[in-house]
């Protein structure tokens, strides 16, 4: 291995690693490079790394994240981030091919170690979105696998995942409702439009109100006429569409929210004679649409 590598024909890529060429790895030899270096029996993919490793696309993460116990005293390595765990759970590292985390307790794992609160949210719901596993096998790792950063963010995320958000908007959404007071929406409700079945973002039952969280994706191709079709035909059916885009609910997000308040109110109520508390309460505060 000397010979070759001083013939220029091989390189040291650590003291465990050798590539047999000289050009860059390709990501899967980084992997294994990382697993190699650290020790095979005690490191595995874990956090985002473990759910590209999985499949998981539309996300970038430049470092190789590792976990190992944390009895264990290792070196820094160029362009790994080691993480130390308390236990592992059992059965957590899959070790065909290279040693990586199962996804969901990765998912949780990677939530907690991001940099930023949406990068967190980000993570959970990409990784059900792209079916790497169920809302309940998150629930189920997020009781298993807690660490210790933003603990009482991710059980919320999860939670809201569970109970059917599928996006970042709806997420936004869900906790801005909560905030206020304002009763609990059905989410991802279901109703019969003119192309066949489509599914509303959020609908408030009693109110007969539905709010529909537009992102980029809305405004590609004939999506923005798909969607405006589906959403006359809910409104011929005597429902109230709110539609509210993600850059506007960042820059007027009280005045889109105090429009939500107002479909609410028990003037509109089309089931039922009495008012959500929550509801009431919020109006009796004096909020008008408008109002910042």
């Amino acid at each position: 291995m000397r010979n070759e590598a001083a013939a220029a024909r091989w390189r040291s890529v650590g003291r465990q690693t050798v590539a047999l060429h000289r050009g860059e790895l390709p990501t899967t030899a980084r992997w294994w490079a990382a697993i190699w270096e650290t020790g095979h029996r005690i490191a595995a993919l874990d956090g985002a790394t473990s759910l590209l490793a999985w499949g998981l696309t539309g996300f970038d993460e430049p470092m190789i994240h590792l976990s190992v116990k944390h009895s264990h005293d290792l070196s820094s390595l160029t362009g790994v981030r080691l993480h130390k765990v308390v236990r592992r759970v059992d059965g957590e590292v899959c070790d065909v091919g290279v040693p990586r985390v199962r996804p969901a307790i990765a998912a949780i794992r990677a939530a907690g170690w991001a940099v930023s609160d949406r990068q967190s949210a980000l993570i959970l719901l990409m990784t059900v979105q792209q079916r790497l596993c169920t809302p309940e096998h998150l629930l189920t790792a997020c009781k298993q696998a807690m660490g210790r950063r933003r603990r009482r963010f991710v059980r919320q995320v999860v939670a809201d995942i569970v109970l059917g958000v599928q996006s970042l908007g709806e997420l936004d959404f869900a906790r801005l409702c909560r905030s206020r007071g304002l009763p609990e929406p059905s989410r991802q409700a279901v109703r019969e439009g003119p192309n066949g079945r489509m599914y509303l973002d959020v609908r408030w039952e009693d109110w007969a109100l539905v709010v529909e969280i537009d992102g980029v994706q809305h405004r590609q191709g004939l999506t923005l006429s798909l969607d405006n079709l589906s959403r006359n035909a809910v409104s011929l059916q005597r429902d109230t569409v709110l539609r509210i885009d993600l850059v506007g609910l960042r820059l007027w997000e009280s005045a889109f929210m105090d429009q939500v308040a107002a479909g609410l109110t028990p003037s509109r109520r089309v089931r039922g004679n009495s008012t959500h508390p929550n509801a009431a309460a919020y109006l009796e505060s004096g909020v008008r649409v408008g109002r910042r």
